[in-house]
């Protein structure tokens, strides 16, 4: 056996075990917070970048967002969510669509946030409940949305006033002036430039 490679495997063994020792003595020194869960339930904070379940926010008044549009079903991989919806018709006689269940399933989400980023009205999030064991698989469907609620209605696009339209005949951008006009539909100034003016009159030959 070659002893320059014995003895280099020593050196080699001896080094990395150096670095091994450095480190953990180093981290052995830093300073560490343990979370005592469940005891700090009150004020246990994650980022926001955390996605554990599904929520569908109402306002004071019960209502949500969603419009039952149904492209959060369509986005979703595992197939978590039904949408469930009905035709209504308006005070205005016009058909709408209504939201009447909106059931997700946290049993199968992948928490891949494809159904919040391809929701148009930003209807659903995800929340930092991450409290969701039990024992029952059934219980791990939820409906989102309250019993009793509604789509928020949108404010009604203001229509801006139409601008007049100029008198026949006249170029765009040219003031009209408040002088009379007679029968021939011209001021009295134009008829007497167009009386002043020569009229060409052909010889017979």
């Amino acid at each position: 056996m070659n002893n320059n490679t014995y003895f280099g495997g020593i050196l080699d063994a001896v080094k990395s075990l150096t670095i091994g020792l450095k480190t953990s003595i180093k981290v052995f020194f830093e300073h560490h917070e343990t979370e005592q869960y469940p005891e700090n339930r009150a004020t246990l904070t994650f980022t926001d970048r955390n996605r554990f379940c599904l929520e569908m926010p109402h306002n004071e008044n019960n209502e949500h967002k969603c419009i039952a549009c149904g492209l959060c079903q369509m986005a979703c991989p595992n197939d978590s969510i039904t949408v469930t919806s009905e035709m209504v018709t308006t005070e205005d006689g016009k058909k709408k669509k209504q939201l009447v269940k909106y059931e997700y399933n946290i049993g199968q989400c992948m928490f891949c946030n494809l159904c919040v980023t391809a929701c148009p009205q930003g209807a659903i999030q995800f929340n930092q409940e991450f409290e969701q064991a039990v024992f029952d698989k059934s219980k791990l469907i939820k409906v989102l949305n309250h019993p009793g609620s509604k789509c928020q209605e949108r404010p009604k696009p203001v229509i801006a006033s139409k601008p007049t339209a100029t008198p026949q005949g006249q170029p765009a951008g040219t003031q009209t002036t408040g002088e009379p006009k007679t029968e021939t539909g011209e001021t009295p100034q134009q008829e007497k430039v167009a009386a002043t003016e020569p009229i060409e009159t052909k010889k017979e030959d």
